[in-house]
């Protein structure tokens, strides 16, 4: 039986997945400020959101909660804000359709980096969806190649692999409460984007519609759906999060498809249909697996 507690869980969930949909576009809506400094003003406004929640949830022991993430969660916050800035240049360098397939990856990228640094046993299923990804990948980047994307695809599997090392060392931290490392990686960020911005790029000055964007961005693309999926994730079966990429990839190319008519290339459609089918594959054969196992 479905319970009231499943069905909202769910409900989080799916919002989670659509407002990180919105990154590209918003992206895409931009007219002049680059990496560094949408970077910068998403992180603040990220930071600053963050921070109010935390304040919500540890009341007065937020400011130490930050503080003792200890080396493991300064890791994780450094990794968070490398695949952070690395997402944002794939989408500013290569198609939303390919950045987001490529980022759906992660999941299998932190399947071998915890085989190898953790000992965790990889299931031969997952080995199979892993060499299934990898064809995909490789069709992609041929494509990305014929069109001068390759650089920003490049930029995009970086992104997915510091993903997947941030959610290796949650593993291993004993609370695996994200919440302080997050906005740790946000302030790393700002501080790191305001610098470069400031000795190496064009400032901070952008137009007021790319300002008000990427705030929107910090506030709602990646706070409000990390906390969406931090709550909705108790209730919901692993297998549906771990089908969530899905959404992501799906209604990004979507929103940039109708809104700024951005179209994906037959070989991007073909590589992402392999990618797809090894998460869907990978998550289905998981879930029989561990149902099996409570038999």
């Amino acid at each position: 039986m479905i319970t009231p507690s499943y069905r909202l869980g769910l409900f989080l969930v799916f919002g989670a997945g659509l407002f990180w949909s919105t990154q590209g576009l918003a992206i895409r809506l931009m007219s002049e400020a680059d990496a560094w400094q949408i970077l910068f003003y998403r992180s603040l406004a990220l930071t600053l959101f963050l921070a109010a929640v935390s304040l919500v949830q540890y009341g007065r022991g937020a400011f130490k909660a930050t503080l003792h993430v200890g080396v493991p969660g300064i890791m994780g916050a450094i990794c968070l804000m490398v695949a952070y800035a690395f997402g944002i240049l794939a989408m500013q360098m290569t198609t939303i359709a390919d950045a987001v397939l490529l980022f759906a990856t992660a999941p299998f990228f932190a399947a071998v980096l915890g085989w190898f640094a953790l000992s965790e046993r990889v299931a031969p299923s997952t080995w199979g969806a892993i060499i299934i990804a990898l064809v995909g990948i490789v069709i992609m980047q041929g494509g990305a190649i014929a069109t001068g994307n390759a650089i920003g695809n490049l930029f995009a599997v970086g992104s997915a692999m510091f993903f997947a090392l941030f959610t290796l060392v949650l593993r291993m931290r004993k609370d695996g409460d994200m919440l302080p490392t997050v906005v740790l990686s946000g302030i790393f960020a700002s501080v790191v984007c305001f610098v470069v911005a400031n000795s190496y790029g064009s400032g901070l000055r952008i137009p007021q519609n790319d300002l008000i964007i990427a705030l929107l961005m910090g506030v709602f693309q990646t706070g409000a759906g990390l906390i969406l999926y931090t709550i909705g994730a108790r209730s919901v079966p692993a297998v549906q999060l771990a089908l969530l990429p899905l959404i992501e990839v799906i209604l990004s190319p979507l929103w940039v498809a109708l809104i700024v008519g951005e179209q994906p290339t037959k070989l991007i459609l073909l590589g992402g249909l392999f990618v797809g089918a090894a998460i869907v594959a990978d998550a289905l054969m998981t879930a029989r697996n561990q149902r099996a196992q409570t038999l």
